[in-house]
């Protein structure tokens, strides 16, 4: 199915998307239409524009090839699926994501990846291209961040405060220091070639939806961010 959508309100786009009968659909000349795949299961979205907030939210299976750039907000609550950004994303990508994945070829916004949670076998992978702002990962209680910082120098591809409030999950970046603001709750280390095999098949993917070389972007130095099991902070958020 294909939906020009450039004379179309977000709620009547929405309501072509969910009715059709169709598998794979593509949206052309998509401008700042909210809720996209929000709740979606068992479908293929295509899309080539510039989508509003909250694309993919609270998706639940499907998939989104977006050839532009995201608004905020970007897999909100997402369960399962992924979404294939070919472009930059915006503030909140990943919030609160319980499952799935969101591949950013670019930079993303500040407070990406918060409050990102797993159970089981379900766990949330974001993966950046490039650099992401303030708070990446804040109050981080499960799944992966990886950011790739292609095209960047040594320096920490983050803004400031990055894992604050975190208490699950790992952080990736490609660097060859750690920020300097790293919170007392947060611990580091140089990532080395066991640690970095839970991220490379998810960098892999990547690779492959942005024609780029998988093991190239594996051979260079990462640091790995955890949260300080012995740190009180963690006592907040989980039962002892």
């Amino acid at each position: 199915m294909q939906i020009e959508a450039d004379n179309l309100d977000y709620q009547t786009l929405n309501q072509m998307i969910r009715e059709s009968e169709d598998t794979d659909i593509t949206i052309q000349n998509c401008l700042g239409q909210r809720y996209i795949g929000a709740g979606l299961s068992g479908k293929n979205l295509t899309i080539y524009g510039v989508p509003g907030n909250a694309l993919g939210a609270y998706m639940d299976g499907a998939s989104i090839q977006l050839y532009g750039n995201a608004q905020e907000a970007t897999g909100d609550t997402m369960n399962a699926g992924e979404i294939y950004i070919h472009g930059l994303a915006g503030d909140a990508t990943g919030y609160a994501m319980r499952g799935g994945e969101v591949y950013v070829q670019g930079d993303i916004g500040y407070r990406a990846g918060i409050h990102m949670k797993e159970y089981e076998d379900k766990v949330p992978v974001l993966v950046v291209g490039g650099k992401a702002g303030s708070f990446l990962g804040e109050y981080q209680a499960g799944g992966l961040i990886v950011v790739l910082n292609i095209g960047g120098d040594e320096e920490p591809p983050v803004g400031y405060f990055c894992g604050t409030g975190m208490h699950g999950g790992k952080i990736f970046l490609c660097c060859e220091h750690p920020p300097k603001d790293l919170p007392e709750q947060v611990c580091w280390k140089k990532a080395k070639a066991a640690d970095l095999e839970v991220i490379k098949p998810y960098v892999q993917k990547f690779a492959d939806a942005f024609q780029m070389d998988a093991e190239a972007l594996l051979d260079r130095p990462f640091i790995l961010l955890t949260p300080n099991s012995a740190s009180p902070y963690k006592q907040l958020y989980t039962a002892v």
